[in-house]
């Protein structure tokens, strides 16, 4: 297994393990919260410090 290729997997482990439980323990329904929340993490991380910041507070 290539360098880059195991790091991408340890990064992404704790987002397949939250998915495998939530599918075993029939929570389901909670992945698009789970989505839905993840993604709003994502654009507040991605414009922290940018020139987009006053269209995120609009979207709010």
């Amino acid at each position: 297994m290539s360098k880059s290729k195991k790091k991408f997997t340890q990064r992404f482990t704790v987002l397949h393990d939250l998915g495998r439980y939530l599918w075993k323990n029939k929570l389901w329904w909670m992945m698009p919260i789970v989505i839905i929340l993840g993604g709003i993490a994502l654009l507040m991380i991605f414009t922290y410090n940018s020139s987009v910041v006053p269209f995120t507070y609009a979207l709010f």
